[in-house]
């Protein structure tokens, strides 16, 4: 069986006071989950959410993480640089990397075989834009994305990368897949692990990142394909966000 995983992406949100006033609110709203719970901080909150959330539910992530050990890479911070945080999680690829800050899958490859080099475990984004959905374009983008972005990787690496499918159309819009159709593509997503990794697909968890809330998480979650849910807005919130992971209380 996989473990469900659900996981909060602050983006650019929360200073040090706000994050451990948050995870205060949090934790005991979270004790006692049934999935793993995760909340990725800006790179300025690390240590502080390490501390704040020693001894709960909660485990800590970052939101992005560079290919290179050091260098002339003003801005960027390194997988060792993490480690030495013990951070857990580390978002790759999110689409709002790729839209401004030119991620490719090259860069998403890059970065994935640092994280887990750094035994940091990868939550490795792909979707598709509105109008490669609208083009019929879906499972050509995301047989792309998942080919170049893991190319390389063995069937064991499988074990701590976490792959969320987010559709790009779907993300801060309001916006969102019927769970119907999330669970479909994300069938699709296993299908191809399962086809170019040697049917890794199988114990890969799946998150869906398209705008889960508090109104729609129960549905999702229920749907057999889905594994978790990676979670933006509504992570801001300890009340939301608590709701999103006791969903099947």
């Amino acid at each position: 069986m996989r473990k469900p995983i659900i996981a909060g992406n602050w983006k650019m949100n929360k200073t040090m006071a706000e994050t451990k006033a948050m995870i205060a609110e949090l934790a005991p709203m979270v004790e006692g989950a049934e999935c793993d719970v995760v909340l990725c901080v800006p790179y300025t909150d690390i240590a502080t959410a390490k501390k704040a959330a020693r001894g709960t539910a909660i485990k800590i992530g970052a939101e992005n993480v560079h290919w290179a050990e050091k260098g002339a890479f003003t801005g960027e911070v390194s997988a060792q640089m993490l480690k030495e945080l013990k951070v857990d999680y580390v978002i790759i690829g999110h689409s709002e990397r790729r839209q401004y800050f030119g991620e490719t899958d090259q860069t998403v490859n890059m970065r994935t075989q640092a994280a887990l080099a750094a035994k940091l475990k990868p939550i490795v984004c792909v979707g598709e834009t509105e109008q490669e959905r609208e083009s019929g374009k879906t499972e050509e983008v995301l047989y792309r994305q998942l080919t170049e972005g893991l190319k390389g990787f063995k069937s064991k690496d499988f074990d701590k990368i976490v792959v969320a499918y987010e559709p790009v159309w779907a993300i801060g819009t309001g916006k969102t897949a019927t769970a119907n159709d999330a669970n479909e593509t994300i069938a699709y997503i296993r299908s191809v692990l399962n086809k170019k990794f040697r049917g890794v697909g199988e114990k890969v968890r799946i998150q869906y990142g398209g705008s889960m809330n508090t109104k729609n998480c129960k549905e999702l979650m229920a749907m057999p394909e889905i594994d978790g849910g990676l979670i933006g807005g509504a992570s801001l919130k300890a009340q939301d966000f608590s709701q999103i992971v006791n969903y099947n209380k």
